[in-house]
């Protein structure tokens, strides 16, 4: 997701956006389908389907994809109630991070760890009996 997720996200700011999973474990070349929304603020819904199972839950991001700071100098620097500054925003090299908790009606768990950068990602689900699978994340197409 921006994040998602985030996923996830993902991180977005200010509206809602929905992604569309895919998602192949690593001891076969099935790919299933899932679906990650994002609220805005870092967190959203997400559900994959993986055989006769819909596991859902939620997601959250634990690290940004960039970070703000408010930087002062010059003129009055270093004096009380003086001098210019400027906000300015670095982006994280690595991505956002997320991670997900999702289970299905019957109890079994899905958790799931991902990173994301400018809308994309990838990351990696474990099911409750061990089994791992790879995951991309892309942007929903819109229509």
């Amino acid at each position: 997701m921006r994040h998602l997720v985030l996923i996830a996200a993902l991180a977005l700011a200010g509206c809602a956006t929905s992604y569309q999973l895919s998602v192949m474990p690593r001891d076969s070349g099935k790919v299933y389908s899932g679906t990650a929304d994002d609220n805005g603020s870092g967190e959203g819904r997400m559900s994959i389907a993986i055989e006769d199972k819909t596991y859902s839950g939620t997601w959250v991001q634990m690290t940004p994809d960039h970070t703000s700071a408010f930087v002062t100098g010059g003129f009055g620097f270093g004096r009380r109630g003086g001098g210019f500054g400027t906000i300015v925003t670095l982006d994280n090299p690595q991505g956002s991070e997320a991670k997900a908790l999702l289970s299905s009606a019957d109890g079994a768990g899905l958790r799931c760890d991902f990173r994301s950068g400018q809308g994309r990602g990838g990351g990696t689900c474990r099911d409750d009996r061990g089994r791992q699978y790879d995951v991309q994340i892309r942007p929903a197409p819109r229509g």
